[in-house]
């Protein structure tokens, strides 16, 4: 059984909710998200509160019945306030810039790397080694920074690259005579 699952999901304030057979759509302040829950997975909108139940008790249903409702719940979250991710630059000469909607980054390859802004997510560089990735869509914030961190990942040896701003590297120690 899922202990996640079995949760009801509340509405918050400021967000309305439409069950229109698989589809859940929740409209808010920051936006508006669609989800369509598998056929596995039953949702029902009742008194404020989402529920989301298997159809039957097979492996396929109990595994898709807590991801549902957590995706649910994410939507909820972000069109009530935007997801945000928070990354480093640690590294001399690392820089970050905003080009218009683009991201060029200068990252100690012979050139500039110019990311643009993938649909529904938004970047900014208030500082030349901070970027922060924003959205309402929790899935393409995280892909979002997951691969900006993927030009240049950090090392092990000196913690050169980037990271996310809460990400601790477990240091090596070099080479001793």
């Amino acid at each position: 059984m899922s202990r996640i699952g079995k949760k009801a999901i509340s509405v918050p304030k400021g967000v309305t909710v439409t069950v229109n057979g698989q589809t859940v759509t929740a409209k808010g302040p920051k936006g508006e998200l669609e989800f369509v829950v598998n056929e596995l997975c039953t949702v029902a909108l009742e008194n404020d509160e989402i529920t989301v139940k298997p159809v039957d008790n097979s492996k396929p249903a109990r595994s898709l019945w807590g991801m549902s409702r957590t995706r649910i719940s994410n939507m909820f979250d972000g069109v009530a306030n935007e997801f945000t991710k928070t990354l480093e630059l640690v590294g001399v000469g690392y820089r970050a810039q905003m080009k218009g909607t683009a991201l060029s980054l200068a990252l100690g390859y012979s050139h500039d790397i110019d990311y643009p802004a993938p649909e529904g997510v938004k970047l900014a560089a208030p500082k030349p080694t901070e970027i922060i990735v924003s959205g309402i869509d929790k899935q393409k914030v995280g892909q979002a920074a997951a691969e900006i961190r993927a030009f240049r990942p950090p090392e092990p040896y000196k913690g050169k690259g980037v990271k996310y701003a809460n990400e601790f590297i477990f240091r090596k120690e070099g080479k001793k005579k």
